[in-house]
Parts: structure tokens; C-alpha cells; sequence
């Protein structure tokens, strides 16, 4: 039993003292991102270091982007806003630099348009500006994306790149910021997305699940403890009726 308790109470405290380790990373990583999202948009990184980029350094970077939005190439991927449910429009925008980026263009509620049939757009060049965001391959929880049947529920730049045949793309997305929108609804045709929906925010139970580790471990120290006591007391109160028997 003592051999039983030394190892709960260790791996309790062992997995409370990781959950520290990683209320720290979790604190550090959302100071990152809020200084990224509040700094001065930079250019969106171009094909010469695609390969280099992650989640951990560069999702929600504020970048900005030069171009022609293709918006016969629209997709549309559910999504569910402060505004109710309706779509993203993910539509690729083919920069200066002869690059293609996807585009998160904002949100239309359902039943707005066709975002598949948006042809004769006005081919200026739109000025873009919003967070860098890392693709979304596969789907949403309990539901893949359909690419055949044109049913998203995830924004995964390359299959959505493939299926409306815009070629090699960046391994990211743009989620576009409210101007930007704007400037866009004012060249592209209806609907009009509402940009600016980005919700930065991350799951932060780590100090919950920490304190619950360590309660675990003290309770486990706290009931071997008892038990010891209540051993001894009823070993001692056994040797005390013996010796009166043998008396």
C-alpha cells in the first residue's frame, strides 16, 4: 500500500508540475499573439519561405497583400458568428508578385447570394490587410470537408485551391480585416462580406488542471497518512488485548 501511494502521489505532482510548465508556454504564446495582432501589418511571406512557416511563429500575424481577387473562384465554408450561421468566403487573390494567396473575404449570413456565380468582377487591384491564419485540412469536428458535393466546413487552403483549380497556393490564409472588406464590397459583386470576425482567443485551463493534479496528490498523501495511523492505533490496541489475554 505505501509502495502504491509513493508512486500516485508522484505521478499526481509530476503531472500538476507539467501543467505549470505549460500554463507558462500557453502564457508566453498568447503574449506573442497579441503583440502580433496589434503590430503594423508587413508583407505576407512569399513563396521563398512557405516552407518555413508555422503556427507557433506566425499564425495571426498581421500581414498585408497587393493583388487581383479571382472571385470566380469563391468558396464558401460554414461558419457560425456573433452575426448567426452563414459562410466564409474564401476566395484567391494572385498578388503583384505572381503568387496566389486564399482570402478569408468576411462572413455573409445564410442565404445571401450565390458566392459560386460571382463572375464579371471588376479586375482592379484590391489592398488587403488582416491576420495570417495556418490552413484547416479535413474538416470540422465530425464532419469532413466535401469537396465533390461543394460542403466546407473547414478552411483547408490546398483541397479548396484544387477544387476551383487556382493551382499552387500559400500554405495559409488571409482572414481579411474589416476595411479591407469594405474596400472590397465596394469592387466586388454582392454579397458584401463583413470582415474583422477573427476571434483570437485559446483555451487557457492549465492552472485548473494543475491545482486539480496537486489536490489529487495531497489527498492521495492525506489518505495514506490515515490509514498508517488507524494501522497502528488498531496494531497497538491488538498487542494491548493480547498482552491482557496473556495476563
Amino acid at each position: 500500500m505505501a509502495i502504491f501511494a509513493v508512486l500516485a502521489f508522484a505521478v499526481f505532482a509530476a503531472l500538476g508540475t507539467w501543467q505549470v510548465v505549460r500554463l507558462q508556454w500557453k502564457l508566453a504564446l498568447i503574449e506573442r499573439v497579441e503583440q502580433r495582432v496589434h503590430a503594423a501589418p508587413v508583407p505576407a511571406p512569399g513563396p521563398e519561405s512557405w516552407s518555413q512557416l508555422s503556427a507557433e511563429s506566425d499564425e495571426y500575424r498581421r500581414v498585408r497583400l497587393v493583388g487581383i481577387y479571382e472571385y470566380d473562384k469563391t468558396t464558401r465554408v460554414q461558419a457560425v458568428t456573433d452575426l448567426g450561421s452563414g459562410y466564409w468566403l474564401m476566395t484567391p487573390l494572385r498578388t503583384v508578385e505572381g503568387s496566389v494567396v486564399l482570402v478569408n473575404r468576411g462572413f455573409i449570413p445564410l442565404g445571401q447570394g450565390d458566392a459560386g456565380s460571382e463572375a464579371g468582377q471588376r479586375a482592379g487591384t484590391a489592398e488587403v490587410t488582416g491576420l495570417l491564419r495556418m490552413s484547416q485540412p479535413g474538416g470540422a469536428f465530425l464532419r469532413k470537408n466535401d469537396p465533390a458535393a461543394g460542403r466546407w466546413y473547414s478552411r483547408d487552403v490546398e483541397a479548396i485551391a484544387a477544387a476551383q483549380g487556382a493551382g499552387s497556393v500559400a500554405p495559409y490564409f488571409v482572414d481579411a480585416d474589416a476595411a479591407s472588406a469594405e474596400r472590397d464590397a465596394r469592387q466586388a459583386p454582392p454579397p458584401a462580406p463583413v470582415g474583422g470576425l477573427t476571434v483570437v482567443s485559446f483555451h487557457n485551463n492549465h492552472l485548473v488542471y494543475a491545482l486539480t493534479w496537486y489536490a489529487l496528490a495531497l489527498m492521495t498523501a492525506g489518505a495514506f497518512y490515515w490509514v498508517a495511523r488507524h494501522e497502528r492505533l488498531r496494531a497497538g490496541t491488538d498487542r494491548e488485548d493480547a498482552d491482557g489475554r496473556n495476563n
